[in-house]
């Protein structure tokens, strides 16, 4: 996050360059790049630069106080500031307030009047809303990866009860097989027994 905040730092700074530019076009000569990134309008943004960066790396205490800061701002003083920074809290991982989802919904909502916006609040708001959006786009791949694990665990489950239930099937056929012709063996032995002993009935005893 600090890597990115750090990019975003330079690419505001680019921003405002390409501003001054313009005005070097004019005439004017152009600012010295490190006059260009304390530009007070690259600067209204440095406190939620900051705070970004604050957010992740604090203990549960400090990131508890540091939204909770943020939160109120935006509940009790609602300007577009204020919004922004709350939605930029929402945006940044690593904090038990994180919410890609809400900060999604906050961000595009600002976006949608850019004009309430200074713009390097707006670019600020843009590159978060994009990377809210990645974020979301992975967590829902890693969501469906550990339902398609979950399945296949549960597949693998269910083949190996299968396995089960075809051998214990396999073997009480056996053992039916098995005493069926037990019972045919024993059948046979008692119907020769039974012959033997009706033939000996049948002989005449001399007197």
């Amino acid at each position: 996050m600090l890597h990115s905040v750090r990019s975003l730092s330079l690419g505001l700074a680019c921003f405002a360059a390409l501003a001054s530019c313009s005005v070097g076009s004019n005439g004017a000569k152009p600012e010295h790049p490190s006059v260009i990134a304390r530009s007070p309008e690259v600067g209204v943004i440095g406190p939620d630069l900051d705070m970004m960066s604050a957010l992740p790396q604090g203990d549960p205490a400090r990131q508890a106080e540091i939204f909770q800061a943020a939160k109120d701002g935006a509940e009790l003083t609602p300007t577009t500031s204020n919004k922004l920074r709350y939605a930029l809290a929402l945006a940044t991982p690593g904090h038990s307030g994180a919410d890609p989802v809400a900060a999604q919904r906050q961000l595009s909502e600002l976006l949608a009047r850019p004009e309430t916006l200074l713009p390097s609040e707006r670019m600020l708001a843009m590159v978060e809303l994009k990377q809210v959006e990645q974020q979301l786009i992975l967590l829902a791949e890693a969501k469906r990866l550990r339902s398609e694990a979950v399945h296949d665990n549960h597949d693998d489950k269910l083949a190996t009860a299968n396995r089960r239930l075809a051998a214990e099937v396999d073997e009480n056929a056996r053992l039916r097989k098995s005493l069926d012709e037990a019972r045919a063996k024993l059948e046979a032995v008692t119907h020769i027994e039974k012959s033997i002993n009706d033939r000996g009935s049948s002989v005449p005893t001399n007197p």
